[in-house]
């Protein structure tokens, strides 16, 4: 909420951050579903003379947003995506205080899987996986809304296919030019979907963490490639772009695709002293390293047409 008076512009929010919730959905054969998720709750309110003239009649207290979480947790009869929550946690905020304009909810799931045992999915045992789902909910008081989810922690290594050649040479460089070796990352990916009003959401359950699933495999596929040749990659970027590309071409409900993915070195090990090389690995033993790292990041979107 921004403020204009005697020359200053004042914005300001206010809300609840990392609030944890973790929710077991029990069923009548004895299975149960359990998500943990990490919530943030921003709000944009007329409450203006908190700041002004300390009067707090119009603040919505951050230790009631908090329990707010839980309610709706509670709530939730049936399972549900953290999208959806995160939907419906936004519209509470704006319809049930007046003074509330919009909401903005983070959540961040805890990537608990599944145990699978002799084959057999296990009804209620789980195990922390490693890649995160998370998502931003923007909504406003009069239902538009803005939906962005992503994964963070998707670290994905191949051994070969990939190479890094013509590129800048100066006095500084002494990186050699090769077509042969590894490629590591640790991609942080996010996208926006095409839904403009809370009305627009659809209501096919879990389709939001469905379309998580669905583009994480396209994201892990163009990596990889085909299980037996792969897909060279001429550079990180062009891996990337590809990844994206993919993902706007297979799914029209997605609007813009941002991608983050360092490039994380392991470089060729040799021995040698002052005389000559003691032992030369040929690119088969490996110092893995976390920093420095390169860093590449970059967006698609759409672009609507103009009528």
């Amino acid at each position: 909420m921004a403020s204009e008076t005697d020359g200053i512009k004042f914005e300001q929010r206010h809300g609840k951050t990392r609030v944890r919730v973790g929710r077991v959905w029990k069923r009548s054969d004895g299975s149960h579903s359990f998500v943990e998720w990490s919530v943030s709750v921003s709000l944009l309110s007329d409450c203006l003379p908190a700041y002004f003239n300390g009067d707090n009649s119009h603040i919505v207290a951050t230790d009631t947003m908090k329990n707010t979480v839980y309610v709706k947790a509670k709530e939730c009869s049936e399972q549900i995506s953290m999208e959806d929550f995160a939907i419906g946690l936004g519209k509470h905020f704006t319809t049930f205080y007046q003074q509330v304009t919009a909401s903005i909810i983070k959540i961040v799931e805890k990537p608990w899987e599944r145990m699978v045992i002799d084959g057999q999915p296990h009804k209620h045992g789980f195990k922390l996986g490693s890649e995160k789902h998370t998502t931003e909910v923007i909504v406003k008081k009069s239902g538009a809304l803005r939906v962005t989810s992503g994964i963070e922690g998707l670290a994905l290594l191949k051994t070969t296919k990939s190479g890094f050649e013509g590129f800048i040479r100066d006095k500084y460089t002494i990186l050699p030019e090769t077509r042969e070796r590894m490629l590591a990352t640790e991609v942080t990916a996010s996208w926006m979907y095409s839904l403009e009003s809370v009305s627009s959401v659809p209501s096919k359950p879990f389709y939001f963490s469905e379309r998580f699933l669905d583009v994480k495999k396209v994201l892990v596929d163009t990596f990889f490639g085909p299980p037996k040749e792969g897909v060279y990659s001429p550079s990180v970027q062009r891996t990337l772009y590809e990844m994206a590309e993919a993902v706007l071409g297979r799914f029209p409900d997605v609007s813009s695709m941002q991608l983050k993915m360092p490039n994380i070195h392991f470089l060729p090990v040799n021995l040698s002293n002052k005389e000559n090389v003691i032992v030369q690995f040929k690119d088969d033993v490996y110092l893995p390293t976390d920093e420095p790292h390169g860093t590449i990041e970059a967006s698609l979107s759409r672009i609507r047409s103009k009528m």
